[in-house]
């Protein structure tokens, strides 16, 4: 997982709420367990103007021209802008899969659905929650500025706008940990590598049967 320590991105304004897991990556895309491959589906159902469904040419589908991905002036946006209760619906871990395949690193919205909050954060990604009234500027002041861009800070617990405003969020120490040093949760258990292999060499010492080639018995 990768580590996340400060991004300075270009915000992209999805302008509604209770944006569930189901509209960030459609049930038909589920198929597949690897963490790849969702990008180019995420949010389909409002990207494209046809039904979508697995190994299309996505070349050659009609895009809707009025969804705000599909503006030039959000191409290459790595920080998503949200509404109240973004990620709700079902635990799919797909759905931060897709955005951070697309190149969404943080989002920031005033409330999150418990379990896309807490898959955000095994994923890589930075979920900031700020109170409605402070995303309400946001939202104001990128729909009327070209190129607007923020910056975030994890180790600071700060967003920072053009003009210099700081603000500040909460995020549990241990959450916090994990992402700072791009750790999930092989990445913590192998922190312990050592400790792990010498209880199981003493094991193998005090109970060798239990590491016996199943093939020799038979």
């Amino acid at each position: 997982m990768k580590a996340y320590t400060t991004q300075d991105g270009l915000v992209c304004p999805l302008d509604r709420s209770n944006v569930d897991t189901d509209q960030i990556i459609p049930k038909q895309f589920l198929k597949s367990i690897k963490r790849t491959g969702f990008g180019v589906n995420l949010f389909d159902e409002w990207r494209y103007l046809d039904e979508g469904y697995p190994g299309q040419d996505h070349a050659q589908r009609p895009i809707n021209p009025d969804f705000v991905l599909n503006l030039p002036e959000y191409a290459g946006a790595t920080i998503l802008l949200a509404r109240k209760n973004f990620g709700c619906g079902s635990s799919r871990e797909h759905a931060p899969w897709a955005l951070e395949e697309y190149g969404f690193r943080t989002v920031i919205a005033p409330s999150f659905a418990d379990i896309f909050y807490n898959n955000s954060f095994k994923n890589g990604m930075l979920p900031i929650e700020l109170p409605e009234e402070i995303v309400a500027q946001l939202f104001m002041e990128a729909e009327n500025s070209h190129g607007y861009r923020l910056t975030t800070d994890l180790e600071a617990q700060t967003v920072t706008t053009p003009s210099g405003q700081v603000f500040h969020f909460e995020v549990d120490p241990f959450r916090k940990h994990c992402l700072l040093n791009g750790l999930d949760d092989i990445g913590l258990t192998l922190e312990d590598a050592d400790s792990i292999e010498a209880f199981e060499s003493k094991a193998k010492q005090n109970r060798p049967w239990i590491f016996r080639d199943l093939t020799e018995a038979s």
